[in-house]
């Protein structure tokens, strides 16, 4: 009773039952449940407690569970989940979901990546670094095109690292090179997260796609500028080939026929969504077709492929769809305990200037990076977060034509944060991605050294948005303007 009464002196009950319900959650995904059972699961127990236990919430929980005669009742708890899951499917924002994920996988399959790789390598073979550079501009363009980030880190993880090994080229600069190329997926639309913002935070994804832009070919330019100056610094760790000899017209020719391709597939998504032709759902759909097309024209296209291409689509959807639908559960029976003004009046009672706060929020976000996958703090943590950053006096240029354009620039300084967090040691999703194809040779220790030098650029990237947000709003006004 002692230490009852003195976590009351602390913490409501409602703010204890908050917190409890996300310790938890984490408690159960460390012991390995699956994340959709796992916030299925608190959910559905917590709803049971507050019914039982909370008098001033039963009224809260009433459309979600019951007692009868039998015992307890969760059928109203489905009429939700219909009712959440008819807002999914028909959502026209996320009927791009799949096309975008079927694009990225069947230009995975097309042979487009393997063939940029061999003409661009021999197109920068007598640079120092001309290996790493090709991983760059790779990683760019697949980040363009797929917006996935394990396909990303795992190709060019298969493609480049042998041959960056038998070039000799230090390990720890050939896989931190490959895992930061990869993880650009993430952020360089048209990527999946950017959809799944959008419709959480309820804004344009033509303006977050746009306003990822610049953010995006910032950071590769950073790691374009790093190799470049490494080379310099450290020539032992980047060698060039012997014998390199002179770059003819054939090399440029092969690389124009390599990577005009998908540039035009980027032009074709991108640029009807930035020229007012198509909305991003139709884009997507003209990415699909575009993807499969190319694949046609490489004669990778068969049966089997598309059959697996399909699969994958499927499979990585309703995986989504499914967290979509637990994650919900999670948040409505959450929002019954007053989790939304819990977390509200805490975020901004720590600091009073709004930057701050924002700061803050993305520390919690980079840690939380590090427990959960994107998908669950997009869909559980950013519509929190929604009304604290729409409630802050920030000074976020819309240039009249952009709506709530500081949600803009916080989506996307969130998706800068998750790319940075997918990089740090220890858990880095993308470090374990890479380790997966990894020779025996190549350790952990080897990535997480390798990985430093990209983060420190990713965060000074990050700063970069942060300070100066009209980077974010920009071209979605003239965009939107013209």
């Amino acid at each position: 009773m002692g230490l009852l009464s003195a976590i009351g002196q602390v913490m409501t009950l409602n703010e204890l039952a908050v917190l409890v319900m996300f310790l938890t959650f984490i408690w159960m995904l460390f012991r390995g449940i699956p994340v959709a059972m796992a916030l299925v699961g608190v959910a559905l127990v917590f709803a049971l407690l507050g019914e039982i236990f909370l008098d001033p919430y039963r009224r809260a929980f009433e459309d979600v569970i019951e007692f009868d005669r039998i015992g307890i009742e969760y059928r109203k708890f489905l009429a939700v989940s219909g009712r959440i899951f008819g807002n999914v499917v028909k959502n026209p924002v996320l009927v791009a979901l799949p096309m975008f994920i079927y694009m990225g996988l069947m230009l995975d399959q097309s042979g487009v990546a393997q063939r940029m790789m061999m003409s661009m390598q021999t197109l920068f073979r007598g640079l120092r670094g001309g290996l790493a550079l090709t991983v760059l501009l790779i990683g760019i363009i697949l980040a363009a095109s797929t917006g996935v980030i394990g396909a990303s880190v795992t190709l060019l993880g298969v493609m480049a690292l042998p041959q960056m090994m038998g070039q000799k080229y230090s390990k720890e600069i050939s896989t931190g090179t490959i895992a930061a190329a990869g993880t650009l997926g993430i952020l360089i639309p048209p990527s999946i997260m950017l959809v799944i913002m959008s419709d959480q935070l309820a804004i344009s994804l033509g303006d977050l796609f746009m306003g990822a832009l610049f953010p995006g070919l910032i950071l590769g330019g950073l790691y374009i500028g790093f190799i470049v100056i490494y080379g310099l610094i450290r020539p032992d760790s980047m060698p060039a080939p012997p014998n390199a000899g002179n770059v003819g017209w054939d090399a440029v020719k092969e690389v124009l026929i390599a990577v005009v391709p998908p540039l035009l597939l980027i032009l074709l998504v991108l640029g009807s969504i930035f020229a007012g032709i198509a909305t991003p759902t139709e884009a997507s759909g003209l990415g699909a077709l575009g993807a499969t097309l190319l694949a046609l024209v490489n004669r990778k296209l068969n049966w089997k492929v598309f059959k697996e291409v399909a699969r994958s689509t499927l499979n990585t959807s309703g995986y989504i769809v499914g967290i979509f639908l637990a994650a919900n559960f999670f948040a409505y029976v959450l929002r019954a305990y007053g989790g939304d003004e819990i977390v509200e009046s805490h975020v901004l009672g720590i600091f009073e200037n709004p930057y701050m706060v924002v700061l803050f929020i993305l520390f919690i976000v980079f840690l939380l990076g590090f427990l959960l996958d994107w998908i669950e703090i997009t869909i559980i943590i950013m519509p929190l977060m929604l009304p604290i950053v729409q409630g802050l006096a920030l000074s976020v240029p819309g240039f009249d034509v952009v709506r709530d354009p500081q949600v803009v620039w916080f989506a996307i300084l969130v998706a800068v944060t998750l790319q940075t967090s997918f990089l740090t040691p220890p858990v880095g999703f993308a470090l374990f991605y890479l380790k997966g194809v990894c020779p025996p040779g190549v350790t952990l220790a080897h990535i997480y050294r390798g990985v430093i030098p990209f983060v420190l650029l990713q965060l000074t990237g990050l700063f970069i948005v942060f300070f100066f947000p009209a980077l974010t709003t920009w071209l979605p006004s003239v965009a939107y303007g013209n």
